[in-house]
């Protein structure tokens, strides 16, 4: 179970995760949100408030406007309210990192993102590894044929790593470096020409450590947008061939925890049975030093609860009208 100070769904049963998903959406810190923004909490059922949270959210919180997130705006939001934000962001798990709370799992898979996000993850995947951390089956690092912003390619250049031009070329240069791994042991994949039907999968075998398999996966809607989080998840669960019981650790970045987590339960544990927890990096590691994890502002966490909001939604729905 991933830990926070307002729990978060997990587990497959229905009943428990609508449970604490009412737990984290109707906490104190996300009312004093909504009415700091000026809104009066619903009357009615769980659908009823997330309906509501969501158009309130894409009112009010949703700077993105479509864009990648390195291009959403900065709110002008006065000192007060910009305080209350980070304190309901800390409440509901999205800022300090949780270590694993168990000493060993069936996969850990390592999700992708930005390209600094990218590194941080792929090191500390491998500083829990090294650290003491079972793993029975594989480590599966998760991405997609994003082409990388400017921004992000200048990142990596003034750090002095490889300028990759896609998501999955960043995760795959991680591995390699941070595995001390060569070249992949297997190979698979298809290139359409098109990155939103592409995919790719790359496993190495580092020594004394399981399997890593980089995997980027095709988008189910190719026509509107490329793969995203749950793409990716529901790819590799397919590849991997997950079982009824596998306990699956997802590492992410902590403000990324709640709605990733949720998208992992809707993708993963309601299929297939898994069990899963998700953490975030731990941006203090000497491991993780050579990309530190940038200051994220009041507005980027108000982003991100929206986008547990939505995850929210979509988990209530795969539960109460499943396919």
């Amino acid at each position: 179970m991933c830990r926070a100070e307002t729990a978060l769904p997990t587990g497959a049963l229905a009943e428990r995760i609508t449970v604490e998903v009412w737990s984290w959406i109707g906490s104190v810190p996300l009312r004093g949100l909504v009415w700091q923004f000026g809104g009066d909490w619903p009357d009615g059922d769980l659908t009823e408030v997330l309906r509501f949270l969501d158009e309130f959210s894409a009112r009010h919180w949703d700077f993105r406007g479509g864009r990648e997130r390195p291009d959403a705006r900065e709110p002008a939001l006065d000192p007060d309210t910009a305080a209350l934000v980070l304190h309901a962001a800390s409440a509901l798990g999205m800022v300090r990192p949780v270590p694993p709370s168990r000493p060993a799992y069936a996969h850990l898979v390592v999700l992708g993102g930005l390209a600094a996000a990218c590194v941080r993850r792929v090191a500390y995947a491998a500083h829990l590894l090294r650290t003491g951390l079972r793993v029975s089956g594989e480590v599966a690092v998760l991405g997609s044929f994003r082409p990388l912003s400017d921004w992000e390619r200048q990142t990596l250049a003034d750090a002095g790593l490889p300028a990759d031009e896609t998501e999955v070329d960043v995760l795959d240069s991680a591995v390699r470096r941070v595995f001390e791994v060569a070249n992949p042991a297997e190979q698979h994949g298809v290139d359409t020409g098109h990155p939103h039907h592409s995919w790719s999968s790359r496993t190495y075998r580092p020594e004394g450590l399981p399997p890593v398999r980089v995997l980027a996966a095709p988008s189910s809607e190719p026509h509107l947008r490329r793969a995203h989080t749950a793409d990716t998840q529901r790819f590799w669960a397919g590849h991997v061939q997950l079982a009824p019981g596998d306990e699956v650790l997802l590492v992410t970045a902590p403000i990324y925890v709640p709605f990733q987590h949720c998208d992992a339960l809707r993708t993963l544990a309601l299929p297939y049975g898994s069990d899963i927890e998700t953490v975030g990096v731990d941006p203090t590691l000497a491991d993780l030093a050579v990309l530190p994890e940038q200051t994220l502002s009041p507005g980027r966490y108000l982003q991100e609860i929206r986008s547990a909001i939505r995850s929210m939604r979509a988990l209530h729905t795969a539960l109460t009208h499943p396919a």
